[in-house]
């Protein structure tokens, strides 16, 4: 398990920002796109760099028996800045632009001086997990640690003070993101608070290295994971929204397309099955098939049978669209058992005139209204011979 939880984050943290880069390609010019896939993969980085075994093979090929020190916290410092940056750019006004480049450009300072006091003082032996704690103590290497722990510390509480400020004017997907980002910064907050803590403990005696060993790091690893996902929800919300209320339907359709699989198969009316798992293609390819069934059967649905059931349906349960669903469900029904039988002959509609094509919201109803024991359409299907009979 030594840097697996890191691996794993790191990898989740990239594969996201994998999915977006087309996104980042197109709309290059986009500062909140550009700043969102800074974040990511600065968080991802910051788990990366803090997994012991990349520490050791930092240390090893560098031959600084430290140099992995100042490489996590330069990414810590930056994931801290551009954090900020994105509420900035999140937030809008007419200043942001000079916002940003005064923030970007101090944090550059940070990480300008963070280096210069790495190089100026003496880390010789490697630590690879309680380095703060070790050099607490240490000219030059003692204010480095304290720097850039005050530089994210000033960040997450600056972020969380903007992000939960702004989330009491703003409602839906973005006050729910800003809620989260929120959370994490101070959680975020509450890394700094326990690294500082054990930093300070060392300088008066007592070894409250654990803080810094233990406790920080899982209070980094669900402070990035909230502020990514506050980050993403108002972000990514809009296609997330859609790919699920998608998947849904193409749940609810597959009673449907269940019935309809006689003639699917045997008139080989069904596309083949789409490469692609993305809902929204799934559901195109189901509502095709769907389409063509109810096409090639067009000419045998029978108005009376569908009035008669509709009608029953009506009466028991008041509700229109209930009972179009069920008329629906009890001509399909019929058509279905007519074509298996061999009954079907392509012609003029078998009774009145022809029904008109069911939209997408309504193949859902008829799906529900097949799944489920219909008994006014049962009634409506059961007396003497209908129309179909005569065909």
């Amino acid at each position: 398990m030594n840097g697996l939880i890191n691996y794993v984050s790191c990898g989740v943290l990239w594969l996201g920002l994998t999915v977006r880069a087309p996104d980042l390609v197109r709309h290059w010019r986009d500062p909140i796109l550009r700043a969102v896939c800074a974040v990511m993969a600065l968080a991802g980085l910051c788990f990366l760099l803090g997994a012991p075994p990349t520490v050791g093979a930092i240390n090893r090929v560098s031959g600084i028996p430290n140099l992995a020190a100042p490489l996590t916290y330069a990414a810590i410092t930056a994931y801290s800045a551009m954090s900020l940056v994105l509420i900035v750019f999140w937030k809008g006004g007419p200043d942001i632009r000079r916002i940003a480049r005064l923030l970007m450009s101090g944090y550059c300072v940070v990480l300008v001086l963070v280096a210069a006091l790495f190089t100026l003082g003496d880390a010789p032996a490697e630590r690879r997990t309680d380095f703060d704690t070790y050099y607490a103590t240490t000219p030059f290497i003692s204010e480095m640690i304290v720097l850039y722990l005050l530089a994210h510390l000033t960040a997450v509480v600056t972020t969380a003070l903007w992000s939960l400020r702004w989330a009491r004017d703003v409602h839906g997907r973005l006050r729910t993101g800003l809620l989260i980002m929120g959370a994490g910064t101070v959680l975020g907050a509450g890394y700094s608070v326990s690294k500082l803590t054990a930093v300070v403990a060392r300088w008066c005696g007592p070894d409250w290295s654990a803080l810094g060993t233990e406790v920080s790091p899982g209070l980094a690893g669900l402070s990035a994971l909230l502020t990514v996902t506050g980050i993403l929800v108002p972000w990514a919300g809009p296609g997330l929204t859609a790919g699920l209320r998608s998947w849904r339907a193409f749940v609810r359709l597959a009673p449907l397309e269940r019935e309809l699989e006689p003639v699917l198969a045997r008139r080989n009316l069904r596309l083949p099955r789409p490469r692609s798992s993305a809902p929204g293609t799934l559901l195109m390819w189901r509502q095709t098939s769907i389409h063509n069934a109810l096409s090639y059967l067009d000419a045998q649905f029978d108005r009376t049978l569908y009035d008669r059931a509709h009608d029953a349906a009506l009466h028991a349960t008041g509700d229109r669209w209930e009972a179009e669903a069920a008329g629906w469900a009890a001509v399909i029904a019929e058509a279905v058992r007519a074509e298996c039988d061999g009954q079907h002959a392509p012609g003029p509609p078998a009774a009145g005139p022809g029904l008109p094509a069911p939209d997408a919201a309504a193949l859902v109803r008829i799906a529900e209204a097949l799944s489920t024991s219909s008994p006014a359409a049962d009634t409506a299907v059961r007396p003497g011979p209908t129309a179909r009979g005569a065909v």
